[in-house]
C-alpha cells in the first residue's frame, strides 16, 4: 500500500477498531431491540387489544348444554378491527368446537386450557391482519 510501514500499520489499526466499533454498535441496537420487544403488555394494553364476545349457549356432545363467554386478545389495532367484523366466524367457531366436546372435556383447568388454546388456533387461521394473542374465558356454565 504506502511505502511506510507505520503509515500502514496505523492504518489496519484504524480499519480494525473502526469495524470492532461497528459490530459493537450494531450488537446494541439490536439487543435494545429485543428488550422493547420481550416488554410484557401492560393490563391497558391487553383490554386495548381485547374483543368480548357474547354469551354462547350450546349443546354439547353429551347432550348437556354449555354457556361460555369469552375475551380475546390479539396483537395490534389492525387486527383488533378485523376480530370485531369477523364475529360471526368467531361465533361458529366457538360453536363448532363446543358442539363436538364432552362435558368430562372440561374436567380441571386443563380442559378449559385446551379448550381455550384450539379456539385461538383456528381463529388465527382466519386472521389476515394480525394473530390472536390469547383467548380468556370470562364466563363458563356447564349444566
Amino acid at each position: 500500500m504506502f511505502k511506510n510501514k507505520l503509515v500502514n500499520i496505523m492504518l489496519i489499526i484504524l480499519m480494525t477498531l473502526t469495524l470492532i466499533g461497528g459490530i459493537t454498535l450494531v450488537l446494541y441496537y439490536q439487543s435494545a431491540k429485543a428488550e422493547v420487544s420481550s416488554k410484557k403488555p401492560t393490563i391497558d394494553d391487553i383490554i386495548a387489544l381485547s374483543v368480548d364476545t357474547n354469551e354462547i349457549t350450546t349443546n354439547l356432545l353429551t347432550n348437556d348444554y354449555v354457556r361460555v363467554a369469552f375475551k380475546i386478545q390479539v396483537d395490534n389495532s389492525k387486527a383488533k378491527k378485523e376480530l370485531e367484523k369477523r364475529d360471526f366466524q368467531v361465533r361458529n367457531i366457538i360453536i363448532r368446537e363446543l358442539s363436538g366436546m364432552r362435558a368430562s372435556d372440561f374436567a380441571g383447568p386443563l380442559g378449559i386450557e385446551r379448550l381455550e388454546e384450539l379456539i385461538k388456533v383456528k381463529i388465527n387461521e382466519y386472521m389476515q391482519d394480525g394473530v390472536v394473542v390469547s383467548v380468556y374465558t370470562t364466563g363458563f356454565v356447564l349444566q
